[in-house]
This record gives C-alpha cells, structure tokens and sequence, in this order.
C-alpha cells in the first residue's frame, strides 16, 4: 500500500483531528517525581554528613549532573504531551520526536502497564517512541497500528 492511501486512511479513521493528549499517565509521572524527591533527600543527607567517607569530587560531580538529567525526564514525563494531526504525529520531548505519515513504513501499538506507546518505524532511520496516556490517544494509536500493518 501506498503511503498517499495510507495516510488517506488514517486520515479518515481518525476523523476528528488533531488529537492532543498526555503523553504519560498522571500517575506514572508522579510516581517519577516522588523517586526523584526521595533520591534528592538521600543526596543531600549524604552531602550534609561530614562523618562519612570523603566522596571524590569527580564522582559527586557525575551524580548531580546524573541528578539534573533525572529530572529533566521527570519533566517531560509531566508536561509532555502528544499531538496527532493531519502532518502526523508530535511528542514534546527532550530530544525533537516527530514523523509524517508519509514517512512511516510500519507502526505497532504496545499497550504496556505504565505507558501506552506506538512504535514507528520510518522507511530510513531509528524507529520512533510515541506514549499515550488519554483514551483518545490510546484508540488512534490502535487504528494507525492496524492501518500500517496491512498488507497490499
């Protein structure tokens, strides 16, 4: 099948456009932000003890930058959303996460415990990750699996 009769497809399936929604569950982003706050108490309760054992500066420098980048994630994970329009499929991400519908060659749905999420996989390059945390999402996820698998 063509990608111009693909994209003609989802576009009729999904006929309500564009479709926006969390990219990861309430729940699971909290959670994310609850380890973070319990991993930044640990931190300072070992920084602000002088009886321990002296840490390399080197190795505290690692784990704050470590630190820094956990919550940059955390971020994304509560604020992230992701789009679904008649261009194709956007996810704000730390990193640009986008695809055209011309540019997908296959697209599988994998409905995980924490995380909803469409794999795709472009015609040249790495496959692309998109979650979805709303039902809408989550549906239109299902439809463009179903409609990048079939075989003409």
């Amino acid at each position: 099948m063509q990608a111009s009769t693909r994209r003609h497809e989802v576009l009729e399936q999904l006929s309500t456009l564009p479709i926006r929604g969390r990219s990861w569950p309430k729940g699971v982003a909290g959670m994310a932000w609850v380890v973070i706050t319990l991993i930044g108490v640990r931190f300072i309760q070992v920084a602000s003890g002088f009886n321990g054992p002296a840490v390399n500066p080197y190795v505290a420098a690692c784990m704050v930058l470590l630190f820094v980048a956990l919550l940059v994630i955390a971020y994304y994970m509560w604020a992230g959303h992701t789009t679904i329009d008649d261009r194709g499929i956007r996810q704000s991400w730390v990193m640009r996460r986008e695809i055209n519908w011309d540019d997908i060659n296959t697209a599988k749905f994998i409905p995980l415990l924490g995380s909803k999420r469409l794999v795709c996989f472009p015609r040249r390059g790495r496959p692309i990750v998109f979650q979805g945390a709303s039902l809408e999402l989550q549906r239109a996820f299902a439809q463009i699996s179903l409609i990048y698998q079939k075989r003409h």
